[in-house]
C-alpha cells in the first residue's frame, strides 16, 4: 500500500463513529482527497489544532486501490488562519469567512483531479487572512477569482450584447450570468454594478492577494458584488451553501 506525502489545504472533517474523523483536504499535485483519521476526536488526540478549515499542512497517507477513502498517518500544520486571532479582521466575521472559504473550494475541486492554480489560490488566502487583510474585500477578490478560474466569471470590460465597454456600470439580468451594459439591460430589473465595482473587479485581475488591502471597494460596491457573486455561485453550484446561510445570519 503506497503511502504519499503532500503539501495540502484542509477543507472539512466529519465525525466517523466515536473517536475518528474524516477530513477532506485539497493536496498540490494530486488533487481533492478524503482520508479518515484514527483517533482525532480524542481529548489528547495527535491531530489536535490540525484539522481546522483552511490550515496549510503537510500530510502523509496512505492509498489503496478502489477506494474511496485513503488512511492519513499524519497531519504537521504549516499556517491557519485561526491560529492568529487578533489580525484577521473582525474575529467572528473573519472565522465565519474562513468556512465559507473552504466550503467554496470544496464545492469546487474535483475529486483526485489535480488543480494547482485552485491550491495556490486557497493558500494564497490562508496568508492574507493571517495577515489581517480586510475580510469583505478579500472575500469579493476570492470569489471573483475562484470563477475566473472555473472559467464562468463574465466579461467585466465589454458588454456581450453590443460590445460597448462597461465603464459606467453594468446590470446583471434577471436569470442570466453575464454583464450587460444600462442600455442593453432590463428597464429596472437585474443586480446592479456601479463603476465602483467594474473598478475593483479589473484591480482584482492584476492584484495578488497580499495586495487586497490596496484596493478600493466602498460599501455600496461591496453590496453589488457580494449581490452578483451569490447570484452567479448559486446559479453555478445549483444550491445555497451552508456557510453562506451562516454569514447572513451573522450579519444580522
Amino acid at each position: 500500500m503506497p503511502v504519499y506525502t503532500a503539501e495540502a489545504l484542509i477543507l472539512r472533517t466529519y465525525k466517523l463513529g466515536e473517536s475518528d474523523r474524516i477530513v477532506v483536504f485539497l493536496t498540490r499535485d494530486r488533487g481533492k482527497k478524503r482520508g479518515v483519521a484514527r483517533g482525532a476526536r480524542r481529548p489528547r488526540s495527535r491531530y489536535s489544532g490540525a484539522l481546522e478549515p483552511m490550515t496549510r499542512a503537510g500530510v502523509a497517507y496512505y492509498e489503496r486501490e478502489l477506494r474511496d477513502l485513503v488512511r492519513i498517518n499524519y497531519v504537521e500544520p504549516v499556517a491557519s488562519p485561526l491560529s492568529a486571532i487578533g489580525s484577521i479582521d473582525a474575529s467572528a466575521a473573519g472565522f465565519g469567512h474562513v468556512g465559507y472559504f473552504a466550503e467554496l473550494i470544496d464545492e469546487w475541486a474535483q475529486e483526485a483531479h489535480a488543480d494547482e492554480r485552485l491550491y495556490r489560490l486557497g493558500s494564497a488566502m490562508v496568508d492574507a487572512l493571517a495577515a489581517g487583510a480586510p475580510i469583505d474585500r478579500l472575500a469579493r477578490y476570492f470569489e471573483y477569482w475562484l470563477m475566473r478560474l472555473q472559467g464562468v466569471y463574465p466579461s467585466v470590460s465589454a458588454c456581450p450584447a453590443c460590445g460597448q465597454p462597461l465603464e459606467a456600470g453594468a446590470m446583471m439580468p434577471p436569470r442570466e450570468e453575464l454583464f450587460v451594459c444600462r442600455r442593453c439591460a432590463p428597464s429596472g430589473a437585474g443586480t446592479e454594478l456601479s463603476p465602483e465595482a467594474l473598478r475593483f473587479l479589473r484591480a482584482s485581475s492584476r492584484t495578488a492577494p497580499e495586495r487586497v488591502d490596496g484596493l478600493t471597494l466602498d460599501m455600496r460596491a461591496g453590496r453589488e458584488l457580494e449581490t452578483a457573486h451569490r447570484r452567479l455561485l448559486l446559479a453555478h453550484l445549483d444550491k445555497e451553501l451552508k456557510s453562506v446561510r451562516v454569514l447572513r445570519e451573522m450579519g444580522r
